[in-house]
């Protein structure tokens, strides 16, 4: 059969086993997504000002926002390293599930964010506007919750990890 099931049985033949495990979410998706951020907020200056003759604000709403977001994910983390590694306890399979799909999402959602107003902020650098330096420091400000998003997602996805059997570490 083409493309279908791998015999369990000629994988124990072969010496190898199928342990369903997941690899933690890599540097480089992460990075790939800040540099996908950098250039479309880089653009997003010059191309607003052409198209609506006026670029963007950044209010204090917007890393208010990505705080908020860092601080759910950063509780959600703590309660679920407490419930797996402190009180050795098994999470629902879906609960787990959910919780590692939340962490992954977040990490590359948090990347392309934080990219995108670090991009924002980089365009602002050397432009005399009346406006310019808020949106520069607020950009930036937003930059640095989003990488917040990225290390608290990381460490939920961290918290999720439970140790099999085989493993001695």
């Amino acid at each position: 059969m083409i493309g279908g099931p791998a015999d369990p049985e000629d994988d124990e033949e072969q010496g190898r086993t199928q342990q369903g495990r997941l690899r933690p979410t890599s540097a480089g998706a992460i990075t790939g997504w800040v540099v996908v951020g950098l250039v479309g907020g880089w653009a997003l200056h010059p191309l607003a000002e052409r198209f609506r003759d006026t670029a963007p604000i950044v209010t204090w709403a917007q890393p208010l926002a990505l705080l908020l977001v860092t601080a759910i994910l950063g509780a959600t983390a703590y309660v679920t390293w407490r419930t797996v590694h402190v009180h050795h306890q098994r999470l629902d399979p879906h609960q787990a599930v959910n919780r590692l799909v939340l962490a992954r999402a977040c990490a590359l959602v948090g990347a392309l964010v934080a990219g995108g107003y670090f991009g924002y902020a980089l365009s602002w650098v050397g432009v005399e506007s009346e406006l310019g330096e808020q949106r520069l420091w607020r950009s930036v400000i937003a930059g640095l919750a989003g990488v917040a998003i990225v290390i608290s997602a990381l460490l939920l996805e961290r918290a999720c990890r439970v140790r099999s059997d085989g493993d001695e570490s």
